[in-house]
């Protein structure tokens, strides 16, 4: 399994998917993407309300203005880990791209997680733009749960632009 995340383009919508093995059981990786203060570690503040159905997104990186980088939206789908599997997706509202919906899908694998994220309805301009940042904000996920001090966002995403198709 690569770490690298792919899209795929129909029409003129693109999706982001990635797929990652987190050698952490599914309760500890679905705390990680859920809870607020966890999520804030290696995404940024915000809220996921799952009563109120609400995401709210407040990510410290890219370095933006905040009305820029925020993301809210809807609760789709809320699966909390339940025989080996969990689902939480959600809207992503962002001033900066289009209208869009993002799915975590968690499977248990052991000890481990597999995770499958989906970022479907982005342009592919978008999408290429999206990709290494994605794949930053999924490294400093990984270093988290690890108990590690996640690297540098804007580093790490310099360091992964190059294997991604330029948004250009």
């Amino acid at each position: 399994m690569t770490d690298l995340g792919t899209i795929t383009v129909e029409g003129a919508h693109a999706t982001l998917t990635f797929h990652r093995r987190f050698r952490f059981p599914i309760d500890r990786v679905w705390a990680a993407i859920t809870d607020d203060a966890e999520r804030k570690a290696w995404f940024g503040a915000g809220t996921v309300d799952p009563q109120g159905e609400t995401v709210v997104i407040e990510p410290e990186d890219p370095p933006a203005p905040m009305e820029a980088k925020r993301v809210t939206g809807r609760i789709l789908t809320w699966q909390p880990p339940e025989n080996g599997r969990a689902v939480f997706e959600h809207e992503w509202h962002q001033r900066i791209v289009e209208d869009s919906v993002v799915r975590y899908e968690l499977t248990a694998d052991g000890d481990e997680t597999l995770l499958q994220f989906t970022h479907r309805g982005l342009s592919e301009r978008n999408a290429k733009g999206f990709a290494p940042g994605t794949h930053a904000f999924f490294d400093r996920a990984a270093a988290f749960l690890r108990d590690e001090t996640p690297p540098n966002w804007s580093e790490r995403y310099a360091e992964v632009a190059p294997s991604y198709p330029s948004w250009r």
